[in-house]
């Protein structure tokens, strides 16, 4: 408790990750009053030619 699951583009670095994912679990503490070890994150990557919004591909936006 809790699970977050975070999809990103791909291509961000393990420091990047290791940030926010260390952001998400200290404010999941503060907030849940639950424990750091029961805060799991989760990094789902997506390339940008799976990812839509508006009807428009990532990978075809300048």
């Amino acid at each position: 408790m809790p699970t977050i699951v975070v999809k990103i583009f791909e291509g961000r670095s393990n420091e990047t990750k290791r940030e926010y994912a260390k952001a998400l679990t200290e404010a999941s503490t503060r907030v849940l009053g639950c424990d750091a070890g029961a805060v799991d994150v989760i990094f789902e990557e997506v390339k940008r030619s799976d990812w839509a919004t508006g009807g428009v591909l990532w990978s075809e936006r300048d």
